[in-house]
């Protein structure tokens, strides 16, 4: 469906009704809607949605709502004043209250459904009805398409209330849950890492929930107390927030011949997904066939380098199921994630994530959900036999595409300028058997230390003061890893070659950050946030969204160091349940 794109922003937006010109539906303009929604959006009951591809929702505003935070670095790409984000109108809008919109905005957003697959295989008892179709956005709330700058966003609701996707839930996002995705969006893009932006966070001054958590000092596993939380309701932004279990509802619906518009309502999807994501590289005027063959390629392309880039900052996404999976291509839905510090290739911070989604398996999980992803896309290819042969090819490639990814981000580590499989091998085993920080373990390696006395500063005990045959071998160990590795990137003696130790150094900094988003920062900021502070959340935020810089002493006194051994096993500090 063609429509006018609306005119774009060449000043600053400070006002709704600046940015009101703006908003282009392009998902409710040319997708289905759900037949048997309600007109006015109030539909917050659980239900089964059986078609469409959407469901109108008015969304639940948060009461007396306060303002937190806002994205600063996505309000300057956006070309939104500061002020906007403490205006009325735009506080109304992203805590729910859509009621006083100017036009053209709508009155009413949307929720969509999805399937489940966890690693591989598919799922529908999540859904209450046990048959699939009651399973998706419980609490997300889309509330606006806009093209700005040229760009499309779609600007999304966290916390917005109850939609019929809502299991029974109250549809509401703790201020604590709020907190760690908002700070986490705006973290990982200044990584270099694609991920959903955020644009706002408001907290309600008098709204509260229960959920479980963690008493003081808690090691407990499982939260072990309910306690009462304020709600919040923070805002992401991204291109599209199609996911690839979206993409697996209708196409498991048409491969069922679940109704008569299935294979319909699948094509319209992919082809809107391509054209929300895809339409830099795939040509609008090719064939359906070639467009999804096309997209499948260049999605395994970027998933393999999205997951590749977790690992060289150290995320780990947790809960990497197939609806957490942006068919886009980033990151998406910060769940129960957390940053590896003491390198552990098993890293899990979700209580019920298993190894399957752990740190160093998310090559794997990543691989599982591109197969969910092409078994989506086969039904519109049934009656194309050379198409569908070149899908399972691409298919059967993404092994041998991620490997290549991980190989080229852990040379970039290292700054090799070719992946060396034993050196590789002896660097993970001491750093396992040490163990190290991983963070803090790469950024001194990146200053290249002229023995292993720097990078003992990433060191979880000190193998100097343990003593004994087995500390002064990982000792030895080390300085042989280091004397090869410096030989490997060029480096041979103390001082040789300092115009290319500074090249080396430059190069390794800017993808080895020195700062990451560890839980045992964050853990204050959201606990004075709840009290009404939230200076602590905002300082969290600047040092954050400069990840390698090297920032004051002051700075990187307190955030640059080891995790202090008291908080070890502690829940809702080393791992948490999805409680939010």
């Amino acid at each position: 469906m063609s429509h006018q794109l609306p005119r774009e922003n060449n000043f600053e937006v400070t006002s709704l009704e600046e940015l009101a010109p703006m908003a282009d539906y392009s998902l409710m303009n040319s997708l289905a809607c759900d037949p048997d929604a309600t007109p006015d959006g109030v539909d917050f009951r659980p239900r089964q949605v059986f078609s469409g591809h959407y469901v109108p929702i008015r969304p639940t505003p948060i009461e007396t709502p306060e303002y937190v935070a806002h994205g600063k670095g996505l309000f300057r790409e956006l070309g939104f004043a500061d002020s906007l984000a403490q205006s009325d109108d735009f506080i109304r809008v992203f805590s729910g209250d859509l009621s006083r919109v100017p036009e053209p905005m709508s009155k009413f957003g949307w929720a969509c459904g999805y399937a489940l697959s966890i690693y591989g295989t598919e799922y529908i008892q999540q859904c209450p009805f046990q048959t699939g179709n009651g399973y998706g956005d419980g609490r997300a709330i889309s509330v606006l398409e806009a093209v700005i700058n040229g760009r499309r966003w779609e600007m999304q609701l966290k916390g917005g209330g109850r939609t019929p996707y809502c299991r029974g839930a109250d549809g509401r996002a703790v201020l604590r849950s709020s907190v760690r995705e908002f700070l986490a969006q705006e973290h990982m893009h200044a990584l270099g890492v694609p991920t959903s932006r955020s644009l706002s966070l408001y907290v309600s001054k008098t709204e509260k929930v229960r959920r479980p958590w963690y008493s003081e000092g808690s090691h407990s596993l499982d939260p072990d107390q309910l306690i009462s939380e304020p709600v919040a309701i923070s805002t992401r932004v991204a291109p599209s927030f199609i996911r690839v279990g979206q993409l697996e509802l209708f196409g498991r619906r048409a491969r069922n011949q679940e109704h008569p518009r299935a294979l319909e309502e699948l094509e319209q999807l992919v082809l809107h997904l391509i054209d929300r994501e895809y339409g830099g590289v795939i040509d609008q005027s090719l064939d359906t066939p070639t467009k999804i063959v096309m997209l499948a390629r260049e999605f395994r392309s970027r998933l393999a380098s999205l997951v590749a880039n977790w690992i060289r900052v150290g995320y780990c996404q947790g809960n990497f199921n197939s609806d957490n999976c942006a068919a886009g291509g980033f990151t998406l839905d910060y769940g129960p994630f957390g940053f590896c510090e003491v390198f552990e290739p098993f890293y899990q911070p979700w209580t019920g994530g298993g190894q399957h989604f752990s740190f160093l398996n998310q090559p794997a999980a990543a691989e599982r959900n591109f197969k969910s992803f092409c078994s989506a896309l086969r039904p519109l290819l049934d009656a194309h036999e050379d198409e569908l042969a070149q899908l399972d090819e691409i298919h059967s490639g993404f092994p041998g595409v991620m490997q290549a990814q991980m190989e080229k981000v852990w040379a970039a580590k290292l700054g090799l300028e070719a992946f060396d499989t034993e050196l590789f091998r002896e660097l993970i085993a001491l750093m396992t058997r040490t163990p190290v920080d991983f963070t803090i373990f790469f950024r001194e390696l990146s200053s290249i230390p002229d023995d292993i006395e720097p990078i003992k500063k990433s060191f979880y005990r000190s193998l100097d003061e343990a003593g004994g045959a087995e500390s002064e071998g990982l000792l030895k160990r080390w300085s042989e890893w280091l004397a090869k590795w410096k030989s490997q990137v060029g480096i041979d003696g103390a001082g040789n070659g300092s115009r290319l130790r500074e090249e080396l150094s430059r190069n390794m900094k800017l993808v080895n950050p020195k700062y990451t988003m560890r839980e045992w920062f964050v853990v204050p900021a959201y606990q004075r946030a709840a009290e009404g502070d939230y200076q602590p959340l905002r300082e969290l935020q600047d040092v954050l969204t400069q990840p390698y810089a090297e920032q004051s002493n002051a700075v990187e006194s307190q955030y640059y160091r080891l995790k202090p051994s008291e908080l070890f096993d502690l829940g809702g500090f080393s791992h948490y349940s999805c409680s939010s």
